[in-house]
């Protein structure tokens, strides 16, 4: 009886490490990650020019409509990011354009001025593809198709910025030193700032969910 007791206790111990280890190695896979939408609302965030052309749907955001953007300025870091990485998940329609927004600021009307725009575009008439640094790093291959759900991955860190689509590089782009820009894009550079999702003609539809940001350090 003793040793059966003893047997049992042993199994008990054994299995209780077991389970310890499992959520351990779980927690470290999604540590850091924070979410910057909740799924049902757009509580944490302000669009510009048109709101209307952002509405949620089945835990989604859809862009569709006039141009507008809609801008991160939710508690998260207070809405400043520096060195980050970012992750959404994306499903572009035929024919549409968007984009993704990163050091960015909110304004009214008009292309944000601050920051840079990673491209969401697999069919639409602007050559420059998904993952392009609009204007900067522009990529003319598309990788990912219309109709299905993709990962845009974007890593800021220092001057180096990475664009990955579904764990794949597809830009590597190191800002220079020197930045010279044309007067009309003086905050074309890297800084700090939020993000923002483009809404870009009403006959653009795009889908984001997952939206999420991992703070780097300095």
């Amino acid at each position: 009886m003793r040793h059966l007791v003893f047997c049992c206790l042993l199994l008990f111990v054994a299995t209780g490490c077991n389970t310890t280890k499992s959520t351990t190695a779980t927690a470290d896979d999604d540590a850091g990650w924070i979410s910057l939408f909740d799924g049902e609302s757009l509580t944490g965030w302000k669009a510009s020019e048109n709101p209307a052309t952002f509405t949620v749907d089945d835990g989604r955001i859809v862009a569709h409509g006039p141009r507008a953007h809609l801008f991160y300025v939710g508690p998260v870091m207070d809405h400043d990011f520096k060195n980050f990485e970012f992750k959404a998940q994306v499903m572009t329609t035929p024919g549409s354009n968007s984009g993704i927004f990163i050091h960015t600021a909110y304004q009214e009307e008009g292309w944000p001025n601050q920051g840079y725009e990673v491209q969401v575009n697999n069919s639409q008439s602007d050559w420059r593809r998904t993952g392009s640094i609009y204007a900067y790093d522009d990529v003319r291959e598309v990788h990912v198709p219309d109709n299905e759900w993709y990962t845009q991955h974007i890593i800021v860190q220092g001057k180096k910025v990475t664009v990955k689509l579904n764990d794949k590089t597809i830009v590597e782009y190191t800002e220079p030193d020197n930045t010279e820009r044309p007067a009309d894009a003086q905050g074309k550079v890297l800084s700090s700032g939020t993000f923002a999702l483009q809404g870009h003609d009403p006959d653009s539809k795009v889908y984001f969910k997952d939206i999420m940001v991992r703070p780097l350090g300095e």
